[in-house]
């Protein structure tokens, strides 16, 4: 008896953590995998929905794109001509564990936006879907997390299938090499994306750290864990 209360218990508490993430896919096996460690040995994308959709991969030049901000300006890589290079998270106002990130991302700004690597955020969900991600409700979420990067609207939902982000967060680390901006990470923010202060190992950060000592990036793929892109 108490085996089987024990589960129902827990079974409530699941349902009530993830009520905020509408209009999932039926499955959500990543997805409520929060405490999952993401492995630095992950150098493939695994499941059958994330397989079916082509993206960049490391090494692969990344085409500019031109978004309007939530301040109503349209963004380009090509405006930042000093930047070495570029943190471009697809994230979103709802997912939990986009929301979890959401301090990390402005830390991660703060951090790295005067070494020459901006964070670029963009949302790819269709408010048709995820009601809750209009651009209106991305400006007010831009104001209330203190925002200090662009937040850009993917309207069109075409930039993150170029990607091939599957995610949110879903993390592209990028540099520029004789004009182009090439793909050199790609994965998760960090291996816990459920509580900041446990984290273990930065996995964006310390690439980003050793692109800038001019060192070969040692892990290069992790598995973005998050909420699907709402299509």
């Amino acid at each position: 008896m108490k085996n089987i209360l024990s589960s129902i218990s827990f079974a409530a508490l699941v349902l009530i953590a993830f009520s905020s993430c509408k209009n999932e896919s039926t499955d959500k096996s990543e997805e409520f995998a929060i405490n999952e460690i993401v492995q630095p040995e992950f150098t493939g994308i695994n499941s059958e929905t994330e397989t079916e959709t082509k993206g960049y991969t490391i090494g692969d030049e990344a085409t500019d794109f031109k978004l309007k901000d939530v301040n109503g300006k349209m963004v380009s890589l090509s405006d930042y001509p000093d930047a070495k290079g570029f943190i471009v998270i697809f994230t979103c106002n709802t997912c939990p564990f986009a929301v979890a990130s959401e301090e990390r991302i402005v830390a991660l700004d703060k951090e790295f936006k005067s070494k020459g690597f901006p964070v670029i955020a963009i949302n790819p969900n269709n408010p048709e879907v995820q009601p809750d991600d209009t651009y209106e409700l991305m400006q007010e979420k831009a104001k209330e997390a203190g925002f200090t990067f662009p937040y850009l609207y993917d309207e069109s939902q075409t930039i993150y299938a170029k990607y091939g982000a599957t995610k949110t967060p879903h993390v592209y680390l990028l540099q520029k090499e004789d004009g182009k901006n090439v793909v050199k990470y790609i994965g998760a923010i960090d291996d816990n994306v459920r509580n900041s202060s446990e984290v273990k190992e930065r996995f964006l950060a310390n690439a980003v750290n050793e692109l800038l000592e001019g060192k070969e990036i040692s892990v290069k793929e992790t598995k973005a864990i998050g909420c699907s892109v709402k299509q």
